[in-house]
């Protein structure tokens, strides 16, 4: 049975409650990994789990190590702007975050892992599927697979063009980039 409330001395559950959402997200997947049992894996309260990490989707992208909440993201871009100038939005964003040292270097490190391992591939998968598409069709009015159209496009940008180096994609302005991809980008919105 789980403890009740913060366990005594120096705490390392925040640690521990990630290291077993990791686990169970690998083993189990996203949709059959229920809070309770990250937090039955981690030894503690299914509360202390909530008051860490709010939500499985938030616990997600932190047990994925990435450096921003997409959804938060689009939600912002959607809404910065005319609708018929979000693919410019979005791939302006994504070229400066891919590209940025802080931002770029663990989302990469993401993609090599799905690229190498089944399990970084499942963690991946799980993400875009129930998190990224359900979440942004619905922000968006967008149906899924035009949104995984769209999506599989940019993750190709950066996996030719960052991680492996492609040129003439590696060295490409963002002025450049924007000006190939967004028409692109904005169909997929537009349908």
């Amino acid at each position: 049975m789980a403890t009740r409330g913060r366990r005594p001395g120096p705490s390392s559950t925040r640690e521990e409650i990630l290291a077993a959402a990791r686990q169970l997200f690998a083993e189990r997947g996203y949709q059959a990994t229920t809070m309770r049992a990250i937090a039955a894996q981690a030894g503690v309260n299914a509360a202390l789990v909530h008051h860490y990490y709010g939500s499985k989707e938030q616990l997600l992208v932190a047990a994925m190590n990435l450096p921003l909440n997409p959804a938060e993201v689009i939600r912002e871009l959607r809404d910065a702007g005319p609708r018929e100038e979000l693919g410019e939005r979005l791939v302006r964003f994504f070229v400066r975050t891919w590209r940025d040292p802080q931002t770029g270097q663990p989302l990469q490190a993401l993609l090599r892992a799905s690229a190498s391992s089944e399990a970084g591939a499942a963690t991946l998968k799980q993400f875009v599927e129930n998190v990224m598409l359900t979440r942004l069709a619905s922000l968006l009015d967008v149906p899924r697979l035009r949104l995984a159209a769209g999506f599989a496009q940019l993750l190709g940008f950066a996996l030719g063009g960052l991680v492996i180096g492609i040129e003439p994609l590696a060295s490409a302005s963002e002025d450049e980039l924007v000006a190939v991809f967004a028409p692109s980008i904005q169909r997929y919105l537009d349908g």
